[in-house]
């Protein structure tokens, strides 16, 4: 009985790390033809190879880059500067992506400034940050703070009770920066307007009153949606309805992409 276990065992193992291969392998073909084609000047089919490995589970901050890059090069600024945002969640810091946002921020035609409220002002670093960092920073100010503690049951130095209050004062604002960072991640509803131009209704039907209009890659804040459209608003409160399929959201992809675990 003990040998039909291991046996099983072996054989479930063997069939796992296969089927892993065998998807890695997947991926490498699908992303090397995706590139291929973005090189060559396919850049539509450059985005289909890019999306279906997204739509697969393959999601990370170049894959949304790549996708973003693609859609600019076709001229769909609302596709590209949906994707941009989605990879700066999760590379905020990468150089060739803030390029590109940046260039194609310059190409909207709605210059909406985005309001800063006072925690993100006063903890500037956090936009900077991805929650993967954010999460693994704090980790190991635990393990600084809690070894110091544990040493000092042991060793009453002078030296260890400096490093101690030294610690616990990043111990705290890491913990207060990766509360605010979890929270502002969970809390995101920007949403990035999809099609050229778009009106902003008062109600949900296409019947009532043009508030005004809005263009491909301005960014909204997305209250509800009901009955496939949305209710959205502006930083200076205007607000009104849209289609669904007019925006998208950003954090729309699923939140193990930002999992600090990842």
């Amino acid at each position: 009985m003990k040998q039909f276990i291991s046996i099983f065992i072996l054989a479930m193992a063997v069939f796992l790390i296969s089927d892993a291969n065998a998807r890695a392998d997947k991926f490498e073909e699908t992303f090397f033809k995706a590139n291929q084609a973005y090189g060559e000047g396919r850049f539509q089919e450059a985005i289909q190879g890019y999306d279906r490995l997204i739509r697969s589970g393959h999601r990370n901050g170049h894959l949304y880059y790549n996708l973003g890059n693609a859609y600019l090069k076709t001229e769909q600024l609302g596709p590209a500067m949906l994707n941009y945002e989605r990879a700066y969640l999760i590379m905020p810091r990468d150089a060739d992506l803030n390029f590109n946002l940046s260039y194609a921020r310059d190409q909207m035609r709605d210059a909406i400034p985005q309001s800063q409220g006072l925690f993100q002002t006063a903890f500037f670093w956090l936009d900077s940050l991805s929650m993967a960092e954010m999460f693994w920073a704090f980790a190991l100010l635990n393990v600084l703070f809690w070894g110091i503690l544990f040493i000092r049951l042991f060793h009453r130095m002078e030296w260890t009770y400096y490093l101690f209050l030294i610690l616990l004062i990043f111990w705290v604002i890491g913990g207060t920066s990766f509360g605010l960072k979890w929270y502002q991640a969970r809390s995101d509803d920007r949403a990035v307007v999809l099609k050229k131009e778009v009106s902003i209704l008062a109600g949900p039907d296409v019947r009532d009153t043009v508030l005004f209009k809005l263009h491909e890659g301005t960014i909204v804040h997305h209250e509800r949606s009901e009955d496939g459209w949305s209710l959205v608003h502006l930083p200076d409160k205007k607000r009104g309805w849209v289609k669904s399929e007019a925006v998208g959201l950003i954090f729309a992809v699923p939140h193990e992409d930002l999992d600090p675990l990842i």
